[in-house]
């Protein structure tokens, strides 16, 4: 090996004695001429050149470029596919780093620094640069994931970022390794050797393209092939080749199903129905049940008003039941039409999904696609016989189901009540709420006194069960001009509430307290108090009973002067007071209170 460095040193005529030791007159001619050519070349660092193998082994191949000194080039950058580097073979290498006047460069071996894969990734690199362009379509082999995207080879390494692998990114960019795709270049940096590429915008380019196709060739009511591309809780993205239909979840079956998923699935190829296009907004809505027949074509004559089918419960809302006749055929039985007598808060009291239940047709609405439908209507109306079980006059039994303020609903059967009003309660006693005189769920005996079939209303008393003292025992036991005593229950503005006796009262008038005028009753009487009163009239038509404080202590004398001066000055009539506020009341009869003798 021929040592240059030593050479460089020489003179001419030094070289030339060197060169006749190391050879014959002709080839050291040859050698010191090809040295002379290559002293003359001028070399870079960063340049591509040919060099000759020289020697190879173990751990690298030595490789003349030409220059003062050889490099070395390590054996791993020939490929597992390349055949072994052999000594005078030539190969392109890239000069990395060369030795300066101080002495060898940065080498293992203190020689220039060569690489071999580096050129080659050079020379493919400009040979992609001069062959592809911003905005054209290439084609490559994902190699790996790495941040941000994927690594694809092109004949060079490109960026694929993750955001322009697809229209819609992947769950995992990682499934496209190993995978032939072509992607549009996007950016080329000469400067740091780097190319971004999409396949995205390809996707999109092209989908464009179909779209403006497939706008103009569909029509309303053709069918189309597509492939289920994405799945939301009200319907499911079909993709007819550029362009998505939205088919929603309710043109899918012609029977009520709960979720897209129980009809297709992702990728799954299908045939639909094209039910409308907005050309405009580019919409298109599908249809799969569209493409079968209708199974309310003629519902009118397979579900006729009033016909008897058996239905399965197929959803339970707080209005009422959906009821599936048949696929595609449901109806819906209101809450309301559930039964006869029961009181149902909410149909799971009744029915359940899965439930197998006998149904009526109530109504057929075939536009809207509707059929209202019954339960009850399917069993005996116990209303019916109503007036044949309770007719009037009849004592029933029954319990205090619910109080109101203006009576008490009694449970007579299962679904059947009656109203005993207040008014009806007592014939004595005035009661202001229900719970003065009865509870929740207490049973007591009623009599019936009307009965509104069409209304589905019966009417109860409890006081008809006994006698009306006021048709005789009041009027016996309370008469004019007799001393009682009672206990003062209620004071107003008008006068004095007596309780006389359990649920019968009289009124002392204000007028009737004192001899005097009295502003206040207070300041005569006390709620609670026990008085001796006369009695000065009993009312049985307006049931009321008039008393008198004053005329305790009236002998008859005085009893007929008053009578008279009260006829003097126009009937006699004690002053009037509102029949509502009287309870016990002063009547409005005319004549002296108190009958006198002439």
């Amino acid at each position: 090996m021929v040592n240059r460095n030593l050479i460089r040193n020489l003179d001419d005529e030094d070289i030339t004695n060197e060169l006749a030791v190391l050879a014959p007159e002709e080839q050291a001619d040859e050698w010191l001429l090809e040295w002379l050519e290559r002293e003359q070349q001028d070399y870079a660092q960063g340049e591509i050149v040919d060099g000759r193998i020289v020697e190879v082994n173990d751990e690298w191949a030595l490789v003349d470029v030409g220059f003062k000194s050889e490099g070395t080039v390590p054996l791993n950058e020939w490929g597992p596919e390349e055949p072994p580097p052999k000594v005078g073979e030539t190969v392109k290498v890239l000069i990395e780093e060369m030795e300066d006047e101080l002495g060898a460069a940065d080498d293992p071996y203190g020689m220039i620094s060569l690489s071999k894969s580096k050129a080659e990734k050079i020379i493919e690199w400009e040979k992609i640069i001069g062959e592809i362009s911003e905005g054209q379509v290439v084609t490559g082999t994902v190699i790996r994931k790495i941040k941000g995207g994927l690594l694809v080879d092109i004949g060079v390494n490109v960026f694929l970022p993750g955001s322009q692998v697809d229209i819609r990114r992947p769950g995992d960019i990682g499934d496209f390794i190993g995978r032939v795709i072509q992607a549009e270049v996007l950016k080329i940096d000469d400067t740091r050797r780097n190319i971004v590429i999409s396949r995205r915008s390809l996707i999109e380019r092209q989908r464009e393209e179909d779209r403006a196709y497939l706008m103009k060739e569909l029509e309303v009511g053709q069918v189309r092939k597509g492939i289920v591309k994405n799945i939301a809780d009200f319907g499911a993205f079909v993709d007819l080749g550029g362009i998505d239909g939205l088919l929603h979840i309710t043109d899918m079956a012609w029977e009520r199903i709960g979720h897209p998923t129980e009809m297709v699935s992702i990728d799954q190829e299908i045939e639909v129905k094209v039910l409308h296009i907005d050309r405009e907004k580019q919409k298109i809505a599908l249809g799969l049940k569209q493409k079968d027949r209708n199974p309310w074509e003629n519902i009118e004559t397979k579900y006729p008003v009033n016909s008897d089918h058996k239905g399965e419960v197929v959803n339970v809302m707080s209005y009422g039941a959906f009821v599936k006749l048949e696929p595609g055929i449901e109806g819906l039985v209101h809450i309301s039409e559930m039964s006869w007598t029961k009181r149902v808060n909410h149909p799971s009291e009744l029915v359940n999904i899965g439930d197998e239940i006998d149904v009526k047709i109530l109504g057929v609405d075939p536009e809207g696609q509707q059929l209202s439908l019954g339960m009850k209507q399917t069993q005996k109306n116990p209303w019916d016989e109503v007036i044949e079980r309770y007719p009037e006059g009849k004592d029933v039994q029954g319990k205090v189901r619910n109080l109101t303020n203006y009576g008490a609903f009694i449970e007579l059967e299962e679904g059947i009540d009656g109203l005993l009003h207040v008014s009806d309660m007592s014939w004595t006693r005035k009661i202001g709420h229900p719970s003065e005189l009865l509870e929740k769920g207490q049973e007591l005996t009623c009599r019936v006194l009307s009965v509104d079939e069409s209304r589905r209303r019966i009417a109860l008393g409890l006081k008809q069960l006994d006698n009306d003292p006021w048709d005789g025992d009041i009027p016996d036991k309370y008469q004019p001009g007799q001393l009682v005593k009672g206990t003062v229950t209620k004071i107003t503005n008008f006068g004095v509430f007596i309780g006389l006796e359990d649920g019968l009262e009289g009124l002392l008038h204000i007028s009737e307290l004192a001899e005097h005028k009295v502003e206040d009753p207070e300041e005569i009487v006390k709620v609670g108090q026990d008085i001796e009163v006369k009695v000065l009239r009993v009312d049985t038509d307006e049931r009321k009973i008039g008393l008198s404080l004053k005329r305790v202590d009236w002998g008859e004398e005085q009893e007929r002067a008053a009578a008279e001066a009260e006829a003097a000055e126009g009937g006699g009539s004690v002053p009037s007071v509102d029949d509502e506020d009287l309870k016990g009341g002063l009547g409005s009869g005319e004549g002296p209170l108190i009958p006198t003798s002439d």
